[in-house]
């Protein structure tokens, strides 16, 4: 429940974030008259993103039992490609967001009604698509039966909807950068369970192939029915029994990910621009070097 707590609360705090960053925006400018086509976008956005997550739920079910899940693990590789993008945009662009969308949010006002709806749409549209992929997912991996796993994402959402509104009044301030750098890396490990349960039902499908070679199987250890067993399993979507293929893939994703994830920013710029630097001092040198050998 967990994991799926921290996936509402990280994508709906986005999408939060960006419309409180259109709203504040649109009272301080005394443009008002624009909020109507920007809730009317939301609106679109969110009913699109809740649509996309119903088809995507009953659609399933018509079909047979390997293409639900030749489907599934499809789709659960495609949320966490999609999430890990995410992550890296998010903790690249945090401290530049507020501009960015200002920029967008003043080009569409000088276009009419039309562009303010598609800018309000297209920004939170865009969170919500993920998050709906993203959440079917990880529900699907870690659901045993119950409704724990919809309710902890449930009530991310909501706690993601009370910090945005927090941030709007003023009344909460926090580091963001820092906030989904942690928030970030804390989703990777998730999505490295939605993988290696995306790749089981691609293995349950017959579309890869080493289902009965297990890695190893620790059931009688930790029963997937205890308590502990079910925390694991929605925390990290933990299996007892799982295959080879399955913790190859999960650790080809999760350790490298979260290296470069953790790794400072920028610090790869920073080296590519000393590099840069170095080669036109060098570069200056022998021009110089050249023309003193030439007057000479």
């Amino acid at each position: 429940m967990f994991g799926n707590y921290l996936i509402g609360l990280r994508e709906g705090l986005e999408a939060s974030l960006v419309v409180c960053i259109l709203i504040a925006y649109l009272v301080k400018t005394g443009r008002r008259d624009a909020l109507r086509p920007i809730w009317i976008g939301i609106g679109i956005a969110v009913g699109i993103a809740l649509a996309f997550g119903a088809a995507l739920e009953f659609g399933s079910q018509e079909l047979t039992f390997e293409a639900q899940e030749l489907l599934g693990g499809s789709l659960s590789i495609l949320a966490v490609v999609l999430v890990t993008w995410m992550v890296f945009w998010m903790r690249r662009t945090a401290r530049h967001l507020k501009a960015e969308l200002h920029g967008k949010l003043d080009a569409a006002l000088r276009m009419g009604t039309g562009a303010l709806v598609a800018t309000a749409f297209l920004a939170v549209g865009r969170e919500g698509l993920e998050t709906a992929l993203f959440v079917w997912a990880s529900v699907r991996a870690s659901s045993d039966g119950s409704y724990a796993p919809l309710i902890g994402v449930v009530l991310g959402l909501l706690t993601a909807v009370l910090l945005g509104w927090l941030f709007y009044r003023g009344a909460l301030k926090i580091n963001l950068a820092k906030f989904f750098t942690w928030t970030g890396g804390m989703l990777v490990v998730v999505a490295a369970g939605v993988l290696a349960y995306g790749v089981h039902d691609l293995q349950e499908a017959r579309f890869i192939g080493g289902l009965e070679n297990k890695a190893f199987d620790i059931s009688a250890t930790i029963p997937p029915d205890s308590w502990y067993g079910t925390l694991l399993k929605g925390v990290f979507n933990f299996q007892p029994n799982p295959t080879v293929v399955q913790i190859t893939v999960w650790a080809l994703y999760l350790i490298p990910t979260l290296v470069i994830f953790l790794a400072p920013v920028g610090s790869g710029t920073s080296e590519r621009v000393a590099k840069q630097k170095a080669t036109e001092t060098d570069e200056k040198a022998e021009a110089g070097a050249d023309r003193a050998g030439t007057s000479g």
